[in-house]
């Protein structure tokens, strides 16, 4: 029988739950935030079949939030052999919590009392729940990134471990596309658009693509290009990256970025990566192909 995983991301407040959330749904899982408890196992039943994790914030701020109540619904979940359950609990130092709210001027859910009584306080009532925690996160020490990384490690495994990668060719008359994470501008290659023959045709055309390999510049290019993604994707993978695109440009978008990014496409393919292409002038978004019969060397 299958199981579907459901992670319950609990702790203190101020302790990172919204990144922590938030990493988990960017490699994959389906996260739900600030779930009433008693609504739990009708989210669990209405996503019967899912192939993707669940994972489920809830604490203080919660509407009827009470821990022994959660502790006695997890109970009963754990029972169900269709799911794997659990239950994650993020602490942190006092006197970081402190310098978070102040920081930030958010108030503290239990904010009838001054900020350290609050926090006291709900150290006292989150105890039960961090006694049956599965996983405990101390986060006094953890920036955003080191969080992030933290939770892919612990939870990820070989299914969270993706980078999605966008391989985008574009114009820059048009505008440099605002997702772009690389953007490299290939308008010093020659211009097959001042070719009458090759104008109407694009950077897929082999006639165009043989055009752009006699520019003397292009292997270098091309050599130095390689070596540079070579360091650079799998760095961005190690760090938690979740996407990734890069980004090719010139004049029109239409000969050297589209034959350009399709060229570094098939190179990620060689590598294991499984590249989406899109050429964002030509309307066209599709998986990788050589091109050329030839990849980036």
């Amino acid at each position: 029988m299958a199981t579907t995983e459901l992670i319950i991301v609990t702790g203190m407040a101020g302790a990172g739950r919204s990144t922590v959330l938030r990493a988990l749904e960017d490699v994959g899982c389906e996260a739900v935030d600030n779930l009433p408890p008693a609504l739990l196992p009708i989210v669990v039943d209405a996503r019967e079949g899912a192939e993707e994790p669940l994972a489920v914030g809830i604490d203080g701020r919660s509407r009827h939030f009470e821990p022994t109540a959660l502790l006695t619904t997890l109970a009963a979940l754990r029972r169900d052999p269709r799911l794997g359950v659990r239950l994650l609990f993020l602490d942190c130092d006092t006197d970081v919590l402190i310098r978070r709210f102040n920081e930030t001027r958010r108030r503290h859910p239990l904010a009838d009392r001054p900020v350290a009584d609050a926090i006291a306080h709900e150290r006292e009532l989150m105890h039960p729940l961090r006694r049956a925690a599965d996983v405990h996160l101390d986060t006094s020490r953890l920036g955003v990134h080191d969080l992030r990384r933290a939770v892919v490690d612990r939870f990820g495994g070989d299914r969270l471990d993706k980078l999605r990668i966008e391989v985008l060719s574009f114009s820059f008359k048009a505008g440099v596309p605002r997702e772009a994470d690389l953007v490299f501008d290939v308008r010093f290659l020659n211009n097959p658009h001042w070719e009458p023959a090759l104008q109407p045709l694009t950077g897929l055309d082999p006639a165009v693509q043989e055009f752009i390999r006699e520019d003397a510049r292009f292997e270098g290019f091309r050599a130095r290009l390689d070596a540079l993604l070579e360091l650079l994707v799998p760095a961005y993978r190690e760090e938690g990256k979740s996407y990734l695109t890069i980004a090719f440009g010139c004049t029109g978008g239409k000969h050297r970025s589209v034959f350009v990014a399709e060229l570094v496409a098939a190179r990620l393919a060689e590598r294991g990566f499984a590249p989406a292409i899109r050429h964002r002038e030509q309307g066209l978004h599709r998986a990788p192909a050589a091109v050329g019969g030839e990849a980036v060397a």
